[in-house]
């Protein structure tokens, strides 16, 4: 049987390379661009792709949540953390002193923003940190590239300062997407949703929001993002644990179906970390004791005089 094809940002190097090794299985393929990337798994060239979601610094990678929000139908299948360490690339012979220009990718360059200012380098964004170092091996300029220990060992450059990060605890989250099928649920998993409002008028994302509270269900995270139909006008992207799978889930995405929102539905997917699976069984505890409480107090009830 041949292996699934499955994509991520490339050249070699980047760190979605080094996070699509971490899949068990698949040929991997690099694309130049977010956009290309999603738009070949919507149109089978790919089977999937392994595409960055959010970093721990910069937040929400916009490329992917508009990509999945606005441009294609495709479910998010399984994500993956990993630790973001970053390194100042040059090549062989380069010192700190003599680099003139650092570049890499956009939230690569926001995550060393007090290295850079530290030695006053001017920047230049690539599309991906491996594209930046393979930019700095191809020149004779003395160019630096933030990027991967990776990436320096393929394209044959030094590590001239390592670990340049910002903040020690930087991880980015990346998700597998795929077409149609939704993941097995596992206990431990989160779903990903966008609401559209039918009209914005007060209290309407508070009523959305008040759909999951009523149930218990624990929001891991809400943002809104501009729907491209003019100023004001925006949706609501919410995470939360749980599987579409779990009775409490569909009946609460049937309930803003019905009454509040047009969803659209972005996967339901095994995470990473045992928090939520222990929360979920802490949840489902909460609400046995809590019926068994209201069914005491039931039992005592007069019956009706006839």
């Amino acid at each position: 049987m041949a292996s699934d094809r499955v994509g991520y940002l490339g050249p070699e190097g980047s760190f979605s390379h080094e996070a699509v090794t971490t899949l068990k299985n698949g040929d991997a393929v690099a694309y130049p661009s977010l956009e290309d990337l999603l738009g070949a798994v919507a149109d089978a060239t790919l089977d999937q792709g392994l595409v960055p979601i959010e970093n721990a610094l910069e937040g929400t990678v916009s490329a992917t949540i508009d990509g999945l929000v606005f441009a294609h139908d495709l479910v998010i299948l399984q994500e993956i953390v990993l630790p973001i360490h970053l390194h100042l690339l040059a090549r062989p012979g380069v010192t700190l002193n003599a680099i003139t220009s650092v570049r890499s990718y956009v939230h690569a360059l926001g995550q060393v923003r007090g290295f850079v200012h530290e030695h006053g380098f001017e920047t230049v964004q690539t599309t991906s940190t491996s594209q930046a170092a393979s930019d700095v091996a191809g020149s004779l300029e003395p160019w630096a590239a933030v990027g991967s220990a990776l990436a320096g060992q393929l394209f044959g450059l030094d590590v001239v300062a390592a670990d340049i990060e910002d903040h020690s605890e930087n991880a980015t989250r990346f998700v597998l997407v795929g077409r149609d099928v939704v993941a097995a649920p596992t206990g431990h998993d989160r779903t990903t949703i966008v609401c559209f409002q039918d009209a914005d008028r007060p209290g309407s994302l508070y009523a959305m929001l008040g759909r999951f509270a009523a149930r218990d269900i624990n929001l891991t995270k809400l943002e809104s993002r501009p729907t491209k139909r003019g100023l004001g006008d925006y949706c609501f992207v919410i995470e939360f644990e749980g599987h579409v799978a779990d009775q409490v889930v569909a009946d609460c995405l049937a309930d803003l179906q019905a009454h509040l929102a047009r969803v659209k539905f972005l996967g339901s997917y095994p995470v990473t970390g045992e928090g939520a699976s222990d929360r979920r069984e802490e949840v489902a505890a909460a609400r046995l004791a809590a019926t068994q409480w209201i069914d005491a107090i039931r039992a005592r009830v007069r019956p009706a005089s006839r």
